[in-house]
């Protein structure tokens, strides 16, 4: 990937959006009551959409890697609908 201005800000994005992810989960992990716990995997859902979008826009600015990013914007997807069925199986279950 180029390090031009257009990649170094797209990585900039990746990086803290991806991060993110990681980040908020681990909070929900010590979470202190069932709601904060909600809230910080609705977080971490948050940022891991905003990871594909990143991923999508870094695929379109450099079209000889848009094969090897559609397997990671599928990973990133994938991350998403794991961590909206937290939320559901943690809403099911009622609030403190």
């Amino acid at each position: 990937m180029p390090n031009d201005v257009v990649n170094l800000t797209l990585k900039r994005q990746i990086t803290r959006s991806g991060t993110s992810v990681g980040a908020n989960y681990r909070e929900a992990c010590e979470a202190a009551s069932k709601k904060d716990f909600i809230h910080k995997i609705r977080l971490a859902k948050k940022e891991a959409r905003e990871t594909t979008y990143w991923i999508e826009m870094v695929s379109e600015a450099n079209f000889s890697l848009e094969e090897r990013l559609s397997e990671l914007c599928q990973e990133s997807k994938e991350l998403t609908y794991i961590l909206a069925a937290i939320v559901k199986s943690a809403l099911s279950k009622g609030t403190k």
